[in-house]
């Protein structure tokens, strides 16, 4: 796979293209990818979504990807680096928000789709990343000051995107504890097997292999195996009802034993099939 690699700290462009003519890779570090016009599919660590306008995607070095263009798509990229983001992010924050951004840059915490839910965030920040782009280029009188305040307020933007549902709100108000990044290390890795074994789980965070699985059921009321299953679910709904893959190909990405087993798992957790569910979300259902 190939790998890209940037000596600069901070960089902002724009592209515009046709056809996607980059190979899948990853980098040596992170971006920002902002939809500024057009439409296709993301394909990202494996799993394929849609893209438009207005989408906007957060990428770790080790993140692998690259873009199918359906219509004629302008990006726009905002590439940094983790120290970056030390000096010109975090020395302003308030310790909550510090420890939210830092959980983001992990390559535990992660998200596929767009990371940008709210209608009216997603058109300031298509004018916040155009306005920065703009004072990069042209780098007018302190303009350096302002790129790093943009660049806040479209980082900000996209925390209060991500922290804007019921769960991640409790996270936040317990102050991001241990529990929280195992959950977000699970959410990541939930279709590798040999990270999610007991003993390579416990090592990772420094438990014992026999008091792990205790200690999530306890701050949760989950198990170990029903938060994989619950991820695995929740997937499989974005696959089923964003994607084109058939039910068997989604069973076997997700590590099913076979589709018997999905359909019976899947019907447990939401009360009808997956091929239901499917034909449901066609049907605008």
């Amino acid at each position: 796979m190939k790998r890209i690699v940037n000596f600069n700290s901070f960089n902002i462009f724009r592209i515009e293209k046709e056809i996607w003519d980059i190979e899948y890779h990853n980098h040596n570090f992170y971006e920002l990818i902002i939809i500024e016009s057009g439409k296709g599919s993301h394909h990202l660590n494996g799993v394929t979504f849609p893209y438009q306008k207005g989408d906007i995607f957060l990428l770790r070095p080790s993140d692998a990807h690259e873009f199918a263009i359906q219509n004629k798509t302008r990006f726009i990229y905002i590439k940094f680096t983790e120290e970056y983001i030390w000096e010109n992010l975090l020395m302003n924050k308030k310790n909550e928000l510090k420890k939210i951004i830092q959980l983001l840059m992990e390559d535990r915490s992660f998200v596929y789709e767009s990371f940008i839910k709210n209608k009216t965030d997603r058109e300031h920040l298509l004018q916040l990343s155009r306005i920065l782009l703009h004072e990069f280029s042209h780098k007018s009188l302190y303009h350096r000051e302002v790129t790093a305040d943009l660049f806040s307020g479209i980082f900000t933007i996209l925390i209060r995107n991500t922290m804007g549902n019921i769960t991640n709100q409790k996270w936040v108000s317990k102050n991001l504890n241990r529990i929280d990044r195992i959950l977000y290390y699970i959410n990541v890795n939930f279709l590798d097997a040999d990270k999610m074994k007991i003993e390579n789980l416990a090592k990772e965070f420094l438990f014992s292999p026999n008091y792990i699985s205790i200690y999530i059921k306890k701050q949760t009321g989950f198990s170990i195996q029903q938060h994989i299953i619950q991820y695995k679910i929740k997937t499989a709904e974005k696959l089923l009802h964003q994607s084109n893959y058939n039910i068997n190909e989604i069973a076997d990405k997700l590590g099913f034993n076979d589709l018997s087993h999905f359909n019976k798992i899947f019907k447990n957790y939401k009360n009808m099939s997956p091929s239901a569910f499917k034909k449901g979300n066609k049907a605008g259902l």
